[in-house]
């Protein structure tokens, strides 16, 4: 096909298999694209709702009694509890949520003291949300501070 300044346009001198697949290519990488900006749309969706969550707990110290009270199998007689205030710390890959430090002698299931144990509270949303066993040295570094008000518990 020649033009009015008598030139061929630079796609009609391609065979026709190149033109259709330049425009599939073309068309796949524009997809492709969308598909990224879509996917960067949603992690940055997913930052916001985590930060939105994770905000300072209102009451740890009740919040840290309520749950031992029922999570130990005898909570009467606690000693040597010690706990850090609450702080952000990456509790799993990419997660940072409010969390403290917590270290206790409970009796065990016969009455006799298991020995001390360290835990990791787990803050969301201002409130308790679980209790773990201390990953990684989380707690190497924590400035603990007694605990009188889990050593005074009953059940």
């Amino acid at each position: 096909m020649m033009q009015r300044n008598g030139s061929t346009p630079a796609n009609a001198m391609m065979p026709p298999l190149s033109r259709g697949l330049i425009g599939r290519v073309a068309v796949i990488s524009l997809a492709l694209a969308l598909a990224g900006c879509a996917g960067m749309a949603q992690l940055e969706r997913t930052r916001e709702s985590e930060a939105a969550g994770n905000i300072q707990p209102r009451d740890p110290t009740g919040d840290i009694v309520a749950l031992m009270r029922n999570y130990l199998n005898n909570p009467e007689g606690v000693r040597g509890a010690f706990v850090s205030e609450p702080q952000v710390l990456e509790v799993a890959t990419g997660r940072r949520r409010y969390a403290s430090c917590l270290r206790y002698d409970a009796r065990n299931s016969s009455g006799r003291y298991a020995g001390s144990k360290d835990s990791l509270v787990i803050f969301w949303n201002g409130r308790l949300d679980r209790i773990t066993s201390v990953p990684d040295d989380l707690c190497k570094n924590a400035q603990y501070r007694p605990f009188p008000e889990l050593e005074r518990m009953t059940r």
